[in-house]
C-alpha cells in the first residue's frame, strides 16, 4: 500500500510563533514599565507634601508658645534637616529657612519661614516636581527640575 500524504505532528512552537510572542511582550513592556515608574513617582509626591504641611503645622504650634519660628529640627520633633536626614521612605529631604522679624523696615517685615522638600535618590527622576515649598502664609509652591514653576501640576 502506497501513502501519498504524510501526517505531521505538532509538538511545540515554531520559531516564527516564538519571535512574534517576544516582539509583542517587548512592546507591552516598553509601554508598561515607564508608565508604572511615572505612577510610582507621583505617589511618592504625597509623602513630600504631607511632610511639608506637617512641619508647617509644627512651626505654627511652636510659634504660638515661643513667639518665634525655629530652624532647630529637635524643637519640632525631627532628627535633622538635609540630605543626611531623609523623610519617610527616603525619597525627599527637608530644608527649613527661618527669617527674623525686621521692625526697621516700613512697613515692618514679620518673622517667617519656608519649608522645602527636595527630591533625592531615584525620585530625582521626577523632573516635573523636584521640590515642594510652603511658607508662613500657607502659600504652596513647587518647582520642576529646570527651576520653573510647576505648582498647578504638583500640588493637585
Amino acid at each position: 500500500m502506497y501513502r501519498t500524504s504524510r501526517t505531521w505532528r505538532s509538538d511545540g512552537f515554531t520559531l516564527i510563533e516564538l519571535m512574534i510572542t517576544i516582539v509583542v511582550a517587548s512592546i507591552l513592556l516598553a509601554i508598561a514599565v515607564p508608565s508604572y515608574q511615572t505612577q510610582i513617582r507621583k505617589s511618592r509626591r504625597t509623602e513630600a507634601r504631607t511632610a511639608v504641611l506637617d512641619l508647617a503645622t509644627r512651626q505654627e504650634r511652636y510659634f504660638s508658645t515661643a513667639n518665634s519660628y525655629t530652624a532647630t529640627a529637635a524643637n519640632l520633633g525631627y532628627p535633622g534637616w538635609g540630605v543626611a536626614n531623609p523623610i519617610g521612605s527616603g525619597y525627599y529631604y527637608l530644608n527649613v529657612n527661618v527669617t527674623a522679624a525686621d521692625p526697621t523696615q516700613t512697613p515692618p517685615v514679620p518673622a517667617g519661614y519656608s519649608i522645602t522638600a527636595t527630591a533625592m535618590g531615584t525620585q530625582v527622576n521626577d523632573t516635573s516636581c523636584a521640590s515642594f515649598t510652603v511658607d508662613q502664609t500657607g502659600k504652596q509652591s513647587s518647582l520642576n527640575s529646570g527651576g520653573a514653576d510647576s505648582t498647578s501640576t504638583c500640588w493637585n
